[in-house]
Parts: structure tokens; C-alpha cells; sequence
């Protein structure tokens, strides 16, 4: 099975080394529009060879799509234009607009639209990880809409990854990660900002941030380049996230502001019921 992998970044590049690593891919292709992304992807052994698009998706069997969700939806029709036998498939965390885009093109069968459930704030080649996806969770979209072996082969290469799979249609799948994805990373973001902005000495955030503001800010780190078009794609799930969440932010200063700490209480402890689903 000769696999191209189109941004060999983060989600992309640890695919990349998990194929390789389990023999589902006998040859990578990669490409990047980063040179040093190219180089770099070379040097980690992460692929066997960099083409050009077209080169590589006309040389390959499976083409996975792991670039920002914008990107995808702009070339993958003309790369659904070219594809004969191939296999696409997208690992972008928006799904709506993507098949929106191509749902009356006539290869649509080809593609198959996934989200495998994990992550890191790190980018780059550098930031692969060696057995990333054992006993997480993907999604895949509107399977109905791709044909019975492009689907048989993406799901082969899930259980090659060790990831246990999930179906939603699209728009289920937006809704549901703007609550338990995209809504994190924006909290992240402003907590980051929120906290720069008041606290002035970098040296008292070093010494004084505890676990607790590091694991909540980790997400701060993730890379715009990504996330702006994620927000983009998704804008009116967020929205209506965010509304949500500037509400429950609003109790909380409502119970300092008028000293209501019994409610303040019953708030907590509401909240640690996360505690049943997230053991």
C-alpha cells in the first residue's frame, strides 16, 4: 500500500510513522508547501519521499488530507477531479462545509471523511508521536455517502492505528466537537490572554503558575494557522458554545459579586459531575 500524506505536521506526520511502524504502508509520499517541513520530514524518516501533489496522489493508493480545514475544502474537489481507484480521506476537525463542497461531485464515493480524536498544542514534523492514536476515538462522517471499499480501507487503517471508531453525520459531529474541543481551545486562549495582560512579570508567571494553570493554558500553545480556520468553519457552533459558557462564567461572577457562596457550592459541585463520564 503506497500512502501520500499532504501536511506532514503533527496529526499527519504521526500517521505517517504508525503505517510505516505497523507495515500498513509498504511506501509514505509526503507533502508539505514548507521546505523545512519537507526537510525535516525526511530527516524523521516520517515518509520515503517528497512529490508534488498531483505526482503523489496519481503514485499512491490512500491520499489523507491532514492540512487546515480551509485548505482541504479548497483543493479537495479538484483532487476528487483526479483520483481514479485512490482513496481520500481528511483528518480535519470540521466536517460540514468539507462535504458541502463536494456532495454532488460524481467521485464522491472516493473520499471518506474522518476525525480521529486527538492532539497535541505542539505543530511541525517534530511534534509526530510514535504510537499517538492506541485506544482513542475517530469519527467518521456521512459513511453512507462513500463507497463500500474506499470506507472498508479507512476503517482498516484506523484499526491499524488502534483507534476504536465512531459514526456521526456531519453535522452532529460539529455540534458535538464545539463543545468538547473547540470551546477548550478558545477558554485556553483568552485564560492565556486574560492572564499576560494582568500579570506583567514573566518571571512571577514561571514561578507561580501551579499544574493546575499549565494544564488548563496548554492548549494556548496550538498554532493559529489552524485553529482560526477551525473557528471559521465551525463559527455558529462556537458561537452558541461560547454563549453558553460566558452564561455559566456570569453565575460564578454573580455569586462573588453578591457573596452567594452556598450557590457558588452547588455550582462546584454540579460541575464535578464531569467526575461520572470522565473517570
Amino acid at each position: 500500500m503506497r500512502v501520500a500524506i499532504v501536511g506532514i505536521g503533527l496529526i499527519g506526520g504521526s500517521m505517517a510513522l504508525a503505517l510505516k511502524e505497523k507495515g500498513f504502508a509498504e511506501w509514505v509520499v509526503g507533502v508539505d508547501a514548507n521546505l523545512e517541513h519537507q526537510k525535516k520530514a525526511i530527516e524523521l524518516k516520517l515518509v520515503d519521499e517528497i512529490l508534488p501533489l498531483h505526482e503523489a496522489l496519481v503514485k499512491s493508493d490512500l491520499i489523507i488530507l491532514a492540512i487546515p480545514v480551509n485548505a482541504a475544502e479548497k483543493i479537495l474537489p479538484t483532487l476528487l477531479d483526479q483520483v481514479h481507484l485512490q482513496v481520500l480521506m481528511d483528518v480535519g476537525s470540521t466536517k460540514e462545509g468539507l462535504l458541502k463542497s463536494i456532495e454532488n461531485h460524481p467521485k464522491r464515493g472516493r473520499f471518506v471523511a474522518t476525525h480521529p480524536m486527538w492532539g497535541t498544542e505542539y505543530s511541525g514534523p517534530t511534534a509526530a508521536v510514535a504510537g499517538a492514536f492506541i485506544d482513542k476515538a475517530t469519527v467518521i462522517c456521512n459513511k453512507e455517502e462513500s463507497d463500500v471499499d474506499a470506507l472498508q480501507l479507512v476503517e482498516k487503517v484506523y484499526e491499524t492505528l488502534g483507534m476504536h471508531l465512531v459514526y456521526m453525520n456531519a453535522k452532529a459531529h460539529d455540534v458535538h466537537v464545539a463543545y468538547v474541543s473547540h470551546i477548550s481551545h478558545i477558554t485556553s486562549f483568552a485564560l492565556a490572554n486574560t492572564v499576560l495582560e494582568k500579570e506583567r512579570g514573566e518571571d512571577n508567571i514561571f514561578e507561580l503558575a501551579s499544574g493546575g494553570f499549565e494544564s488548563t493554558v496548554r492548549l494556548a500553545k496550538s498554532n493559529s494557522d489552524m485553529w482560526v480556520p477551525i473557528f471559521m468553519q465551525n463559527k455558529e457552533n462556537v458561537l452558541d458554545v461560547l454563549n453558553e459558557h460566558i452564561s455559566q462564567l456570569r453565575k460564578f461572577k454573580s455569586c462573588l459579586e453578591k457573596e452567594n457562596f452556598e450557590y457558588l457550592k452547588e455550582l462546584i459541585e454540579q460541575a464535578n459531575g464531569i467526575k461520572r463520564i470522565l473517570k
